[in-house]
């Protein structure tokens, strides 16, 4: 099925202007996947706890025929490639790609909540959503 994705990209470690750069490149070669557009580039405060600096976010609109599942692995792979290492939650990173949501389609599995849960919680998330689907304000 056919469907639009929304992906939240950040990084707050190295050259984060290139890692955008190269997230938005690799998830538009995804399989059955074509970038629609992308939000502006917003520089915020980490979230969490941990001690670490600002990050810049973007989020993406994509056209994918990938399940959530399999976009979520090929995501992870995009990351990996970026030297992303899983350590301490909401550590620093150099590449962090989340499924926020779909249009049509949701997720309830072990590892893949779709919407995301902290969507609610992240205000930066909301506002590039409503500038994707050319909204003053994201609501569900």
């Amino acid at each position: 099925m056919r469907d639009i994705a929304y992906i939240a990209l950040g990084s707050n470690l190295g050259d984060r202007e290139a890692y955008l750069d190269s997230a938005r490149s690799a998830i538009a070669a995804l399989p059955g996947t074509r970038l629609l557009r992308a939000s502006s580039v917003e520089e915020t405060a980490p979230v969490g706890d941990v001690p670490q600096g600002p990050y810049l976010n973007q989020m993406v609109a994509i056209e994918t025929e990938l399940a959530p599942r399999e976009l979520l692995d090929r995501l992870q792979e995009i990351e990996r490639s970026a030297g992303r290492v899983r350590g301490v939650r909401w550590g620093p990173r150099t590449l962090d790609l989340d499924i926020v949501m779909f249009d049509r389609q949701t997720a309830n599995e072990p590892g893949l909540l779709v919407p995301h849960p902290e969507l609610p919680n992240r205000d930066f998330w909301r506002r590039e959503l409503a500038e994707l689907r050319g909204r003053g304000e994201y609501s569900e």
